[in-house]
């Protein structure tokens, strides 16, 4: 190769260099541009909030959404849309009965009740079984608030029974006495029960299986949807859906498996389980609705709440100590104005036999009037014939 060769070459390199040179200049000149430029840097970060809303840094930089590692998009009307909104599907919770436990026929009958139910299968279903442990802090609420409504029955019967005593009424007495005994032996029946519950609680190792039947429905079997709105799409899958799942309902009842369809609540329970194997035992979906501030510190009932309430309690024993005593008061001035007026009448009474009375059985007559001591029954009888 001779030399003018070889400069040709080495030109030709010269040139193809300097004008790859020349676009990475260019490239970096715009690239400053841009970055200088304001409005189109503003303009660029808008474009990417409408593209993922809520979910920009400061910077700028736009950060995957959750929902892009979700095999759901949202849950509604009672349904989980998937896939952009065209499949859509509703899933029905099954409480079925102990097989082993039943006779020969009732197996025959059941076994003959779910082929029935195979039968009128003419879209495809799922089943999910879901284990959970058994949680009853929900039971365990309820029976606290029933014993403190037994409490505070038996607080009024008390302040009854003393009011009855006051008076003297003995039949009355001995019903609320008996109404008091048959309250203690709930309230003794119920704390039992609260008792034992708690300890069960107690212990992880209890478990419940939950089967459900899914349900799915793509939008595409109805036709075509472009011009229908979001509301008509989710009306069209969910008449289509609930009719599914009545049909299985019905069917189910044949072979003695009963069947409701999860709401929309449920339904975010169900994937939160699923979701969150480990933590949903310590932290369940109640707890998540429900969170607050304190909750990240304090998982126990608020002290105060604690303190309202027995300030409220002690309010009612007061309240029903001081009605007690104020008609207990309000008795005895009664009372005493009925023996009042019931002497008075005597002393009338006599004045009207004054003239058949000799001067010494008149006297004696009035001072027995004036110096005698009623008894509730004999003052209520000599009122009732005044009046």
């Amino acid at each position: 190769m001779s030399t003018i060769d070889m400069l040709n070459i080495i030109l030709i390199g010269i040139l193809v260099l300097l004008v790859i040179l020349g676009f990475i200049l260019f490239f970096i000149i715009i690239k400053i541009r841009k970055k200088n430029n304001p409005e189109e840097q503003e303009s660029i970060k808008v474009k990417q909030k409408e593209e993922n809303p809520n979910l920009i840094t400061r910077t700028g930089k736009a950060i995957n959404s959750i929902y892009k590692f979700m095999e759901f998009d949202e849950i509604t009307d009672n349904m989980i849309a998937r896939k952009n909104r065209k499949q859509f599907v509703m899933v029905i919770q099954c409480k079925g009965i102990n097989y082993d436990l039943l006779s020969e026929d009732e197996k025959n009958a059941v076994e003959a009740g779910f082929i029935e139910f195979l039968n009128t299968l003419r879209f495809q279903v799922q089943l999910y079984v879901q284990t959970r442990t058994l949680n009853l802090t929900d039971i365990l609420n309820q029976y606290e608030k029933r014993i403190e409504n037994v409490n505070d029955q038996i607080v009024k019967i008390n302040a009854q029974i003393e009011m009855a005593k006051a008076r003297g009424n003995n039949e009355l007495i001995d019903r609320l006495m008996f109404e008091r005994r048959r309250k203690e032996n709930i309230l003794e029946y119920g704390e039992s029960i609260e008792d034992y519950t708690q300890r069960i609680s107690e212990n992880k190792n209890i478990l419940q299986q939950k089967t459900y039947i899914i349900l799915s429905y793509f939008i595409s079997e109805y036709g075509d949807t472009s011009n229908y709105s979001k509301e008509e799409i989710n009306d069209i899958a969910f008449t289509e859906l609930y009719t599914r799942a009545q049909t299985l309902i019905r069917a189910l009842a044949s072979a003695e498996v009963s069947g409701k369809v999860l709401d929309s609540e449920e339904l975010t329970e169900l994937l939160y389980v699923a979701y969150n194997r480990d933590s949903s035992e310590k932290y369940t979906l109640r707890d998540a609705i429900n969170a607050e501030y304190d909750r990240l510190y304090s998982t126990a009932r608020d002290v105060f709440e604690e303190k309202k309430k027995r300030i409220e309690r002690k309010i009612d024993e007061d309240a029903l100590k001081l009605a007690t005593d104020s008609i207990m008061k309000a008795d005895e001035i009664t009372r005493e104005e009925r023996q009042k007026r019931v002497k008075e009448r005597a002393m009338q009474m006599v004045d009207e036999y004054k003239d058949e009375l000799s001067e010494t059985l008149y006297n004696e007559t009035k001072k027995q009037v004036q110096t005698a001591n009623l008894d509730e029954n004999s003052s209520r009888s000599v009122v009732r014939k005044n009046v």
